[in-house]
């Protein structure tokens, strides 16, 4: 019986972490106090250390689609390590505390297609593509082929030149 106890406490040990591993904070993914012109330029330099993009997620903790594709990506161990492995990833406040409205008008006003919206910008701050992340859905989530088209399209690797000299 002792055994069986030992067992059985080891094995919640382990499962209790596991299904906390899964849990996300969902209502702090933006930060509207955050100072978002510095965390995007801070963002940049990583990208330039790490020869990265920039990805902006736009949106608000209110979001319900915004929590979605956050969760969407974090759950799927693929996805993840695509947008970790060509992206700095920094997720830009927009609500009734702070709307970042210069910052926005900066880049070309994306809130325009609403949220969540996505940013991709080099690592000198130069915004190479915005996207409207309804195309990315699939009923009430989102596929997960488009989303891994689109992160693969605007990484640093399919913008290189040499990849289509010889085209």
């Amino acid at each position: 019986m002792k055994k069986f106890v030992w067992t059985l406490l080891l094995s919640m040990a382990f499962a209790i972490p596991a299904t906390q591993a899964q849990t996300h904070d969902l209502e702090h993914i933006y930060n509207p106090a955050a100072d978002a012109k510095a965390d995007i330029a801070a963002a940049e330099q990583k990208a330039a250390k790490e020869q990265k993009h920039v990805l902006l997620q736009i949106g608000g903790n209110w979001c319900i689609w915004c929590k979605r594709l956050y969760k969407f990506i974090e759950d799927d161990a693929e996805l993840k390590a695509a947008l970790n492995d060509n992206y700095v990833v920094y997720h830009l406040n927009y609500s009734k505390e702070n709307k970042n409205l210069p910052v926005l008008k900066e880049l070309g006003y994306p809130q325009r297609f609403g949220f969540p919206v996505l940013v991709i910008l080099d690592a000198k701050g130069n915004r190479l593509h915005t996207q409207n992340s309804g195309l990315l859905e699939s009923a009430d989530s989102y596929d997960k082929k488009k989303v891994q088209e689109f992160l693969k399209q605007w990484s640093p690797a399919a913008l290189q030149p040499s990849h289509y000299i010889n085209e």
